[in-house]
């Protein structure tokens, strides 16, 4: 596999932003030719470094809770276990990995999430799961698939333009009780879910999925926060930088101290061990982490000091787990699929939102 170049590498920090209105700002700091950028930026999405996605605020759609579910499926159980659940319908992740999987469910209630864990342990498809269930009017999941603060720092950029994007939040146009999305909202929102499927099922590249051109409607639904627009990386597929690699994916589990605060945990790893996570669930009783890590091929200079990250860990969680795996021994049978929740279009025309 050849090396990334310093120019690809850098552009791939910006793509991974999703920031398009800051966009001429960034490209002046990487300091590579329009022209490359251009180019770097197709290369990204047809070689599978990069792929986007619409994200759906869980409360408008009416799926106000999310779970994040980590098991150790049993390997003569692993279809069985992949068809359990990808087939609930607020299922809109499923990794596997040769030893644990990862899942991520939008419910309606917050029992959901805890029934569909019981439901994998009674089939005895895994070990006992671990799941995180948490309100997403809040706060709570301040990380979400972002890999745009590991990636900055792997390029050397200072700072980062849009890191951590998270999943929920307040919104103040919405109540958190029970969904509020009209017919022509949903239209709205289901044609932006379905935008990267659709753009393949036509033929068109990947780097065409982003926002510029979409209409009104669609637009406001981005500006309300209602949806978001993301790049995905794919560590799996991206070729090693200057010697290294993000390729280890490591999920860190545990209860909370007492007093522990998740922005000083987060402070801590970004800040004093440079780790950066790409996600961060906070539950009542147990938040979960997954961060990239990564291992270099080739002689570099001495880091400066950083504190190692098991310790800032312990000084908030306690009752650790950790899991790690590489990142190429992982599939994925349903990969960031939000279109799955709407289900078929309520409207067969678009409408002012």
């Amino acid at each position: 596999m050849r090396a990334l170049t310093d120019a690809e590498a850098r552009v791939i920090a910006v793509l991974l932003a999703a920031h398009p209105d800051r966009e001429r700002d960034r490209l002046h700091q990487v300091g590579v030719p329009r022209s490359t950028y251009h180019s770097v930026r197709r290369r990204a999405y047809e070689e599978g470094w990069l792929r986007d996605r619409y994200v759906p605020h869980p409360v408008p759609i009416g799926r106000p809770f999310v779970t994040t579910m980590v098991a150790r499926p049993y390997a003569d159980r692993l279809e069985e276990f992949v068809t359990t659940v990808s087939a609930d319908p607020g299922n809109v992740l499923v990794w596997t990995g040769t030893q644990v999987a990862v899942a991520v469910f939008f419910h309606a209630a917050p029992g959901d999430g805890k029934r569909i864990l019981e439901r994998v342990a009674a089939r005895r498809l895994s070990a006992a799961p671990t799941g995180v269930t948490v309100p997403a009017d809040g706060p709570t999941m301040p990380v979400y698939f972002d890999f745009e603060g590991l990636w900055s720092h792997l390029a050397g950029f200072e700072g980062t333009l849009a890191y951590p994007h998270g999943l929920g939040g307040a919104l103040e146009d919405v109540p958190p009780t029970g969904p509020t999305i009209t017919s022509h909202q949903r239209w709205a929102v289901s044609e932006l879910l379905k935008r990267p499927f659709a753009a393949t099922e036509q033929g068109r590249g990947g780097h065409l999925v982003g926002p510029f051109g979409l209409p009104f409607s669609q637009r406001r639904l981005l500006a309300r926060g209602w949806v978001t627009h993301r790049t995905l990386l794919d560590p799996a597929r991206l070729p090693p930088f200057q010697g290294r690699s993000a390729d280890q994916i490591v999920l860190i589990s545990g209860t909370p101290r007492a007093q522990a605060r998740p922005e000083l945990l987060f402070a801590a790893l970004t800040r004093e061990s440079r780790v950066y996570p790409f996600l961060f669930a906070v539950g009542s009783d147990r938040w979960l982490l997954g961060a990239l890590g990564g291992r270099s091929a080739e002689p570099v200079a001495t880091p400066p000091a950083r504190k190692p990250v098991l310790p800032t860990i312990r000084e908030h969680l306690e009752g650790i787990e950790i899991v790690q795996e590489t990142a190429s021994g992982f599939s994925a049978p349903v990969d960031h699929r939000y279109d799955r929740l709407l289900g078929p279009e309520t409207s067969a025309s678009p409408a002012k939102v």
